[in-house]
């Protein structure tokens, strides 16, 4: 399973999509820069579809049945679009794995939904650490509204729990970074505190 890492702006494809937004990408595919993931984490790339993804069911347009869901307002940006998409759909909401090509599902219940935007809100969902998490341990992917469909192949699990170590490892550095770059502005606060009080010594003398 390929991932998303986060988003900025809204445009770019992260090469490690997750396939399910890889399906949403047209030929040749933009890149996400998802940095950005809506718990924190995303920043989402688009990669080609291993041969999973490429032979997993695409999800057909709902039945009659299902009412179209609230249009997406013109110049929304994707993490305002996301936050619909999660107060609307249970695949959103739950955070469940998502079918392949969902993107099919959401042009056919929200009309006038801007692809671009999609791509990129997306990016953010599956490039999230609440998603890996969710796709580490999947065992089937959902349509939108939350049923079951297609099972996930372990590649696809593999993927996720690499993004997930990579996500981890980069913390890590990010923190030791932070700890370094505290502990030498400490010890240049100290040194500058005794030279100003050597200054301070001498002139009194």
């Amino acid at each position: 399973m390929k991932s998303m890492n986060t988003i900025t702006p809204a445009e770019t494809v992260d090469t490690n999509a997750t396939p399910e937004a890889q399906q949403a990408a047209p030929a040749p595919a933009p890149e996400f820069d998802a940095n950005q993931a809506s718990d924190s984490a995303p920043e989402s790339s688009a990669a080609a579809l291993d041969a999973n993804a490429e032979t997993a069911p695409v999800a057909n347009a709902p039945a009659a049945n299902q009412p179209a869901a609230k249009p997406a307002t013109a110049g929304q940006s994707p993490r305002a679009l996301l936050k619909q998409l999660q107060q609307e759909f249970p695949a959103f909401r739950d955070c469940l794995p998502l079918s392949i090509g969902i993107d099919k599902q959401l042009l056919a219940r929200m009309p006038g939904l801007d692809r671009k935007t999609m791509r990129a809100a997306l990016g953010i969902h599956t490039g999230s650490m609440r998603y890996l998490r969710a796709m580490e341990k999947a065992k089937q992917r959902f349509d939108l509204d939350g049923t079951a469909g297609a099972e996930v192949p372990d590649t696809h699990r593999a993927h996720a729990k690499e993004q997930l170590q990579q996500r981890f490892k980069k913390e890590a550095e990010r923190k030791k970074a932070e700890r370094d770059a505290a502990a030498e502005e400490q010890a240049n606060r100290q040194r500058q505190e005794k030279l100003q009080a050597l200054a301070s010594k001498f002139s009194k003398n």
